[in-house]
């Protein structure tokens, strides 16, 4: 047997355990042995259905936090191990171990709770962390520092991820669950860190960090990543979003203060300015260079690439995802009449005008999208540093700055925060789940399908699309979702 301490040894030792105190602990007291939570009894109603399980909360898991409140981690395990019991085939040896982050807009994040978790439907149904429960997954939702803490700063909230793992990892003896099948879940860029997770697994990168923090000496590896709408490739995404928004002026932007799903998203429509237009038309020629130097292929072996007015196949590739979730729709019998940019005969979807599905779906950023020239995106924060609270990281926003004494990020911690750079090149898990909808314009849908193909030419398996009509969001195909993770965690055994 894997584990040194039975489920029925592990009760003993969390009755006579210590919690940790979020914030009453020097930093120096932090203790990184499971064994010595104590979790409480709970029980919840998913589906009809009474789930019963212990919750071990606001755990700390680094020996040197520098804020306690969100690098901790909450876990949930289903009671029916501490007896010796399975559930959906899992035992307390071999329950994978579900890892959803509540980060949005790279703001700071609490570990999740079951019922509460941020980015579920609104319809009054379960949640991905009350369904994983039921399912029999472990859940460790993990908290993560973000942008608007002069701690809190790129890279710090992927490397609270990292130490998360490590926690998880370094206790894998003394509390159920298997450490070697940890699913990482997010949003948005909560989806984007998941993907950055995944790709940089084990890279030495992060070690500094990891280190100073006091982070479980472990690997920092997972075994599957679910990514709904990932914000990510940060340099390359204003670029990206001109390729398919330029030539449309008219805007829907979001209330800045409506950000991470927290109140009602506010769109306050605009129209591209003179100097807008001339930022847009400046940025659209930079995305195919940077397509092309990425020398990735389709699945045929083929170049995926574009040419200088942004067509080719790699736009193909794109359209292909779209068109086929379009053809998904025709067959369960919608009527897609109304949507003159696709070209459909006799039941099927031949073709689509890009221009026009982007018209269509509609511009919500002005350009730069995330770089901004003023230094107001959330992503410039992001970048920003423990003195010097916003940033640019592109040259080409540096170059056309309208904020007085702007600042550029360092290209090392740029790097950091890009998954495209250790995919292939780090511990990369073997099968990914990418989701970006058909109606999503808070990034580019060329950024999720740069990460896909990129992970497809390192022989990853990755299930890819892009369903229909769905705006940015997530968790919102929860039986596809964990119908996926047992699919995956049965071919591991």
């Amino acid at each position: 047997m894997k584990r040194i301490m039975k489920p029925a040894l592990l009760t003993v030792a969390i009755a006579i355990g210590l919690s940790a105190c979020a914030t009453a602990k020097k930093s120096s007291d932090y203790d990184l042995d499971f064994s010595k939570q104590r979790g409480s009894a709970k029980t919840m109603q998913v589906n009809g259905e009474t789930v019963a399980y212990r919750a071990y909360e606001n755990i700390v898991y680094v020996q040197k936090p520098v804020d306690t409140v969100y690098q901790s981690i909450n876990i949930y395990i289903p009671e029916a191990y501490f007896n010796g019991g399975s559930i959906n085939g899992f035992t307390a040896d071999t329950a994978p171990i579900f890892f959803p982050n509540q980060v949005g807009g790279y703001m700071p994040g609490k570990p999740g709770e079951p019922g509460k978790a941020g980015f579920g439907p609104s319809t009054g149904k379960a949640d991905a962390m009350q369904v994983a429960l039921s399912q029999g997954y472990i859940v460790a939702s993990p908290g993560a520092r973000g942008r608007t803490s002069s701690s809190g700063k790129a890279p710090a909230a992927i490397v609270d991820l990292k130490a998360a793992v490590r926690y998880l990892k370094a206790n894998d003896k003394v509390m159920p669950g298997d450490a070697g099948k940890i699913i990482s879940n997010g949003t948005s860029a909560g989806g984007a860190l998941s993907v950055l997770l995944g790709a940089s697994g084990n890279s030495a990168d992060y070690e500094p960090y990891l280190r100073s923090l006091g982070a479980a000496e472990a690997g920092d590896d997972i075994f599957a990543v679910s990514a709904y709408c990932p914000i990510t490739i940060l340099e390359h995404a204003d670029a990206a979003y001109e390729w398919q928004f330029n030539g449309i002026k008219d805007y829907q932007s979001m209330n800045i203060s409506m950000l991470d799903y927290k109140v009602e998203r506010k769109l306050v429509p605009g129209t591209l300015t003179d100097a807008q237009v001339k930022l847009s038309d400046a940025l659209k020629p930079q995305f195919p260079p940077y397509v092309n130097s990425l020398g990735l292929k389709d699945a045929a072996g083929r170049p995926l690439a574009l040419d200088k007015n942004g067509n080719g196949s790699f736009k193909r590739y794109v359209e292909a995802h779209i068109m086929k979730s379009a053809q998904k729709q025709l067959d369960a019998g919608k009527d897609l009449s109304d949507r003159k940019w696709l070209a459909i005969r006799n039941g099927k979807v031949t073709g689509m005008d890009f221009f026009a599905y982007a018209k269509a779906a509609g511009r919500m950023k002005t350009p730069p999208a995330f770089d901004a020239v003023d230094l107001s995106a959330g992503e410039n924060q992001l970048f920003g540093t423990a003195t010097v609270d916003k940033q640019h990281f592109t040259a080409f926003s540096q170059q056309h700055n309208t904020a007085e004494g702007a600042t550029r990020a360092d290209e090392h911690t740029v790097k950091l925060m890009n998954p495209m750079y250790y995919i292939g090149q780090a511990q990369n898990p073997q099968n990914w789940r990418i989701r970006v909808g058909t109606a999503d314009r808070d990034t580019s849908l060329a950024i999720a399908s740069l990460v896909s193909a990129k992970l497809e030419n390192s022989g990853k398996t990755v299930d890819f699309a892009m369903p229909w009509d769905q705006p940015h969001s997530g968790d919102y195909d929860l039986d596809e979702l964990f119908a996926w993770m047992k699919q995956v965690s049965a071919q591991a055994k």
